[in-house]
């Protein structure tokens, strides 16, 4: 059994309605804020927080981002540079690079300027940024689920931006939509944004109606507006596929490296990873001439192979590259967060035909505690270990 998340968007999709429905999902608003902080701006200038309202009988969740001073206008290399130097985990960087690059894409072909002299204004602020770089921390807080959705609701009629008034969809939402199964929706008024656009251009497999699943788990966005004639909420459905097969075809690349530096070959392996692919790793290899040697391996998804190829080729030594595709059979997995005594801990949780059969702690996490609490590492482990038994017993 897999995870499915299907993100149901009759009223449109934004950031914020994305990350209310992520919480009303049960992702933990602590973890963002936890991520958050490793941004290089002053932590005291913002404030973020969820709350209950209803819409239409229905209640949702809204995200707010409160700040008290922002600077409005930051360009795509500024923004690039940011997220870089967070220190987020290779995922969390390549989801946030991947959405604002989408729109500094967009802006560029509706300006004429290429993408890295783009200048961005709403979507600069910092209330925006943490929209996005907040989306993606919650992505990743969720282990590897598919995601699908529903055609998404555009709004029609005009809005007041920085440029002056222009028409509803955005210019660059259409830009970002391009090949995504869209309608007007109800209201006369912009239901997605660009940033909204964005989060489902990059998360999304597949645009239709809700796949078949066995539903775990719903969550709902409130928007700021409440129209009359709709509820203004973005839905996502959390659940497993049953029965499925757990294969799936994967690329592999393989070369052969004698003479390249050790350094560089730790260098190479974090840019792959930190480009998408699943695992990098390396094997002793006897080679030509009696020379010691490494054997380089990569396992992604076949749609990974030109970026990954460009970087092996870029940044190593060798002047081929093997190629294959294999199966693999890989166990659904979700990120659970249990409280011990020496502070919050994530677990990876796998399950097989509908039974959990690992309960892994995350490694970060336990080091960072038995750093700060100076204790042992296998201390901390057994911690996590014993407070997801007991969560699991309530």
């Amino acid at each position: 059994m897999s995870d499915i998340i299907y993100i149901d968007c009759p009223m449109g999709i934004s950031g914020d309605m994305f990350l209310g429905a992520m919480f009303d999902l049960g992702v933990d608003l602590e973890v963002i804020k936890k991520a958050l902080a490793r941004l290089p701006i002053d932590s005291d200038e913002i404030n973020i927080s969820t709350s209950k309202e209803q819409r239409h009988s229905i209640t949702g969740t809204t995200f707010r981002v409160r700040l008290k001073k922002t600077k409005t206008h930051r360009n795509y290399g500024e923004i690039t540079r940011l997220i870089k130097e967070s220190g987020f985990s290779p995922r969390v960087e390549e989801l946030s690079l991947s959405i604002f690059e989408k729109i500094a894409i967009s802006e560029g072909r509706i300006h004429n300027v290429p993408p890295e002299d783009v200048h961005f204004h709403e979507i600069g602020a910092i209330d925006s940024i943490v929209d996005i770089i907040g989306a993606a921390i919650a992505v990743d807080s969720l282990g590897t689920p598919t995601f699908y959705a529903s055609p998404v609701a555009l709004g029609r009629g005009m809005a007041k931006t920085m440029h002056g008034i222009i028409p509803i969809p955005a210019p660059a939402t259409l830009n970002i939509l391009k090949g995504v199964p869209t309608t007007a929706g109800p209201a006369s008024f912009e239901l997605t944004t660009p940033t909204g656009a964005a989060i489902i251009k990059t998360l999304v497999k597949e645009f239709g109606p809700m796949p078949d699943m066995v539903i775990k788990a719903t969550g709902y966005g409130a928007g700021k507006k409440d129209f009359e004639g709709a509820a203004n909420l973005l839905r996502i459905i959390r659940g497993e596929r049953a029965g499925e097969d757990s294969r799936e075809s994967l690329l592999v690349l393989e070369t052969n490296l004698d003479d390249m530096s050790p350094e560089i070959g730790g260098w190479l392996m974090e840019r792959l990873l930190g480009a998408g692919a699943l695992e990098v790793f390396y094997t002793e290899a006897q080679m030509k001439k009696s020379r010691p040697g490494l054997l380089l391996t990569v396992l992604a998804e076949p749609d990974k192979k030109k970026t990954l190829l460009d970087i092996i080729f870029t940044e190593s030594t060798t002047i081929g590259i093997r190629s294959h595709t294999v199966q693999r059979d890989c166990l659904p997995r979700t990120i659970e967060s249990v409280h011990t005594e020496y502070g919050p801990i994530d677990l990876k949780v796998a399950s097989w035909q509908g039974r959990i059969v690992n309960v892994q702690p995350e490694y970060e996490d336990c080091k960072k505690a038995a750093i700060r609490e100076k204790v042992p590492l296998k201390q901390v482990i057994t911690a996590a270990k014993a407070a997801y038994e007991r969560k699991n017993k309530e």
